[in-house]
This record gives C-alpha cells, structure tokens and sequence, in this order.
C-alpha cells in the first residue's frame, strides 16, 4: 500500500454500506470509477449459517476489474473462519471484519460495533480469520461503543490478531453518524500502529480529503456518503496528484442514472423499492444546493408512480442547475 506523500495519490476506497452501497449502487459507480477498490456491505453470518449457501451471495467478478472485497459480520470466530475461507474460494482478494455497524438489531445479536466491547474476544475473530486466509484480511472499526475508553486496546488487538490494514470511522457506536467525525482520532491510531490504518467519515469533496491526509497521515481513504452525493469524488481527489481530467457533465450525470435504472431491474426489484432507491439517491445528490433541495421536496409531493417517472424529474431538476453541480 503507498505511502501517503505529496506527490503519489494514496489507496482510494468506495465504502461498503448497508442498504445504500447495494450491488446496483456499485456497479453504478464502476462505471464512474477512480476507486481502487470496492467493499460489499456487510453478509452476516449467524450462528446457524449455512456457510455454503450463504457465501455465494459474493461474487467477485462483480466490478470487474476492480476488486471487491467482501466484508464479513458475526461473533462466532469458528463460523466466521468457515466464511472467510468460503468467500476466498470464491475469489475474495481481500476479507474484512465488519466491526463498526451501530444498528440496534446488529449490536443486539453481538456483532458490528459490540465486537468492541471485548477487545480479546476482537482480536480472536479477527486471529482466526487470518489463521485460514490465503488473502489479506482487513477490519472496519469506529472508535468504540459507547466510548472510547477501549479505543487503544481496541487497535492493539486488530493489529496483533495479524490483519493487513483497518480502516477506522472516527465515530463511537453511541455517536452512530452525526458530525463531526473526529479525525484526531485516526491521527492516533496512526501513532500508535504499524500497520496501515485508513481514514474513513467526513471527506465529502477533495478539500476534505487533502486536509484529513495531512491531520492524520493516514494511508488511504475511504468514501461512502460522500461518493453517493459526488460520484465524481474519486476523481476529484486524484485530480489533486495526478493530471486527471474526468471532468463531470449532466451528460454523464444522465447516463449514469439510466444504467443504475436497468442495474435496479436486474435485481428483480419492485416498483415501490426502485422508486425508495431513487428517493435515497436524490436526498444526496440534491443537497448541493437548497434550490435542489426545493425541486426534490416539489418531485416527492407528485408521489412519482414509476421509477421512470420519478428518474425523469430527477434528470430534470439536474439539468436546470447542473452548472452548480459542477466539480472544481
């Protein structure tokens, strides 16, 4: 993994997310591209898994050619070794541990974020993973559950379990999403740490992202959120290493929309998901500016009764103000 310095463009990662960063969500932003690499959402594995059955829900071939990591939730370190191997028999280049989920019914069952209640009982997952793997293994941390008076026991026990690299979101389980991330915090596992940490929460354009590698001097970032409002965000930050000119246009705003529109209908979804989907995508896309935020309140009010319809306005509304959408 480079080194971050002023000259070689760090790791860029698309982050996984549950519901919101689904397989037509990636493929969508495949196709705008400037990402390393891509991260499912989290395949929970519970304790009556029937691995076999349940890891094919991974495909790795998916962004081809771009890898995708599968990223793995549970508690029992046996099960979720089982899994581990499974997904790389598959051709998982990477395996990650989800351990930073703050859903209640997540946490309730003992995984995501309430891994990092019990730094020891981490770090034995995390060590049985690496134990059957042929591939890196990596982890997803916030900073703790209801504080962070484990955060440094925490890092010492991914780190020691053998890991390849974790990527840490500055937040605590209790702090679920609100802002700010505290980035200080990804600083000091930088300190602290020999292995390659990642810096995730907050970095919204390429100002963002620039001012996060030089207070932390993480190794890399990774994007979700932002990259669903700006899908053009990768190559935004590349734009600040390298002579990158993917330059943003409503054109390819348009085209973009209509292939996640047929990536929706190769999922068999229904009317009334596709249109919950674009509801999602529309709350970030429009946040740029309030007027957009206006025009999407107006598209809502219509109770839009086709995905097209509703995709049409949204299109729309874009091509009214896309000039404010442009990337600097």
């Amino acid at each position: 993994m480079n080194k971050n310095n002023n000259s070689i463009c760090p790791r860029l990662f698309l982050a996984p997310m549950e519901g919101l960063g689904d397989r037509p969500f990636r493929r969508m932003m495949a196709l705008v591209g400037g990402f390393d690499e891509a991260t499912t959402e989290f395949l929970r594995v519970p304790k009556n898994a029937h691995i076999p059955s349940l890891s094919k829900k991974y495909q790795s071939d998916e962004l081809s050619p771009i890898p995708l990591c599968c990223q793995i939730m549970g508690d029992n370190p046996d099960l979720i070794a089982e899994m581990t191997k499974a997904v790389i028999d598959r051709g998982a280049p990477r395996v990650e541990l989800n351990c930073g989920c703050p859903s209640n019914t997540v946490v309730g069952r003992g995984a995501g974020s309430s891994l990092l209640k019990d730094p020891e009982h981490l770090n034995k997952i995390l060590t049985a993973m690496v134990s059957v793997a042929t591939v890196p293994v990596s982890a997803k941390l916030r900073s703790g559950y209801e504080d962070t008076s484990l955060f440094e026991e925490n890092l010492c026990a991914v780190q020691e379990a053998g890991v390849a690299f974790m990527t840490l979101h500055p937040r605590t389980k209790r702090e679920a999403y609100k802002p700010p991330a505290h980035w200080d915090l990804i600083a000091r596992a930088k300190q602290l740490l020999q292995i390659p940490v990642i810096g995730n929460g907050d970095i919204l354009n390429a100002q963002d992202a620039m001012r996060m590698l030089r207070e932390t001097n993480c190794d890399g970032l990774m994007i979700g959120r932002g990259a669903v409002a700006n899908p053009w965000i990768f190559h935004e930050i590349r734009s600040q290493f390298e002579q990158e000119q993917e330059i943003f246009s409503f054109e390819k705003f348009e085209n973009i929309l209509l292939a996640y529109l047929s990536y929706l209908y190769d999922e068999a979804l229904t009317t009334k998901t596709c249109i919950n989907k674009f509801k999602q995508l529309s709350h970030y896309f429009f946040q740029r500016t309030p007027s957009l935020m206006e025009r999407r309140k107006e598209i809502l009010r219509q109770r839009p009764e086709t995905p097209e319809s509703f995709l049409k306005d949204i299109l729309k509304a874009l091509k009214d103000e896309y000039s404010s959408l442009a990337l600097a």
